[in-house]
């Protein structure tokens, strides 16, 4: 099951039901967020598929490729307070990523006492990313990337900042959570997420990773529901009005991966401040393919493009600029 959130035709806050783009959204009766319909689920005892089921039947129906065209849909999953999600992610996860990060770093060594702190971080993750159930794996690179107001919606542009060096996509999947009562974390399911980070200055310096990701990112159009496949396979392409810039396959799921998403999971979650009551987690699970990495440089106006069979809709989003807006000298004294 795959559900998205969206605008209806008077403005009022929808989520529905979707089997594609070419199908009708059927439209949930007396729901207006998936957070709603989560919290719900949670008071109820039931998964989130059997919430939606244990409701009266559809309110409507409307056109998805019309609402997609609209920009009417909105990110999968929202708190009511944009300062209550925590937008966060992990890298040096997928098998083959590692090569792509460490050009940004160091060249690769034969001699392992001079691996850089990826490679080495990689082999870490090689080594016990993926430890038996219930025991604990070697703990991932992590990363802060905002809250809930750098979330763009589908369709929407990725603003890049006016002292950014690049803007550049990553197309992961992202793990959408809620905290629940008693502070333990409940996932909702997966969606499409466009990270969007500025490569030339993580490449300047490692220690510039933080500065890199605090950037906008987009997550949608849909959220999956059940279980995950373990090998998903898509594509990350750039558009330059209606020609393709860059085009090149990726490959998520655990099945490609050095870490298993319950370790990823686990050393987001083990800190109490991520387990705050009501609170939601948009959490992206790092990458393989970067249209950096083949020496393309996005220009604004330049649209992302990231498809991933099984979850619906392609998640589309152009690149835009944005004028200085804060100078040296800004901060006040009281």
């Amino acid at each position: 099951m795959r559900l998205i959130q969206y605008l209806d035709a008077a403005g009022q806050a929808r989520v529905g039901v979707t089997a594609g783009a070419a199908e009708p959204v059927h439209t949930l009766a007396g729901v207006h967020s998936t957070y709603e319909l989560a919290l719900a689920a949670l008071v109820a005892g039931r998964t989130l598929q059997a919430q939606v089921a244990s409701l009266p039947g559809a309110a409507g129906a409307e056109p998805y490729g019309e609402i997609l065209a609209q920009g009417r849909v909105l990110p999968p999953l929202t708190h009511p307070d944009p300062a209550r999600c925590l937008v966060s992610g992990t890298g040096l996860t997928h098998l083959g990523s590692a090569a792509t990060r460490d050009a940004m770093h160091q060249k690769l060594s034969g001699d392992e006492a001079a691996l850089s702190d990826s490679m080495r971080m990689f082999k870490w993750g090689m080594e016990g990313g993926r430890p038996a159930a219930q025991a604990r794996g070697v703990q991932p690179e992590w990363f802060y990337k905002g809250d809930g107001s750098i979330v763009v919606a589908p369709g929407a542009a990725l603003v890049s900042p006016e002292f950014a060096l690049d803007g550049g996509e990553e197309p992961e999947l992202v793990g959408l959570y809620v905290i629940d009562a008693q502070g333990r974390p409940a996932r909702l399911g997966f969606a499409i997420g466009n990270e969007f980070s500025d490569h030339v200055t993580e490449r300047q310096n490692y220690l510039y990773l933080a500065h890199s990701k605090l950037r906008p990112c987009a997550v949608g159009p849909e959220l999956r529901l059940g279980p995950l496949p373990a090998d998903l396979r898509g594509s990350s392409r750039i558009r330059r009005g209606e020609a393709v810039l860059w085009e090149k396959p990726f490959v998520t799921g655990e099945a490609n991966m050095c870490h298993t998403l319950d370790n990823l999971e686990f050393h987001h979650f083990k800190y109490a401040a991520h387990r705050r009551p009501g609170d939601v987690h948009l959490h992206f699970f790092g990458t393989a393919t970067l249209s950096f990495a083949d020496g393309v440089q996005a220009q604004p106006g330049d649209r992302f493009e990231i498809e991933l069979p099984g979850f619906g809709a392609p998640l589309s989003n152009p690149l835009a600029m944005a004028p200085a807006d804060f100078a040296p000298g800004g901060v006040r004294a009281l």
